[in-house]
């Protein structure tokens, strides 16, 4: 048996800090980067909003505080995309932004392997076309 703990996502990437830092990366690139142009089109011009769902959704699915869960009439993040036209294109778009986000993070291979089938998973849930 091993008596080392392994830290969570939420904190290998330093926590609060490092999971607003991996939200705002990602949303810079859906901003910034032509190539995640019809994710972007989704979405409202102002992203504040999105950003802070995002990170507390992030924050307690890669195990830290639960806070999205904790918002007064929080929807299921699926049945909340499910008014969006979510296709192969929008999914691969949201993928690749979030891949890059993370690949830039301090994480280790393994976790940041591990990250990457869930987001998958996560992403083909999302899909309704």
């Amino acid at each position: 048996m091993s008596d080392v703990i392994e830290k969570t996502p939420y904190e290998q990437l330093g926590a609060e800090q490092g999971v607003r830092h991996l939200v705002a990366r990602f949303y810079d690139l859906v901003e910034q980067d032509p190539q995640f142009y019809e994710l972007r089109a989704m979405h409202a011009a102002d992203l504040s909003g999105v950003r802070q769902k995002l990170f507390e959704f992030m924050s307690g699915w890669l195990g830290g505080p639960p806070l999205y869960f904790e918002r007064p009439g929080h929807a299921c993040i699926v049945s909340a995309h499910r008014p969006f036209a979510i296709g192969a294109t929008e999914r691969d778009q949201w993928l690749a932004a979030m891949y890059r986000a993370l690949g830039e993070t301090s994480l280790d291979v393994r976790t940041r392997e591990l990250l990457r089938q869930a987001l998958h998973r996560v992403a083909e849930a999302f899909r309704n076309r």
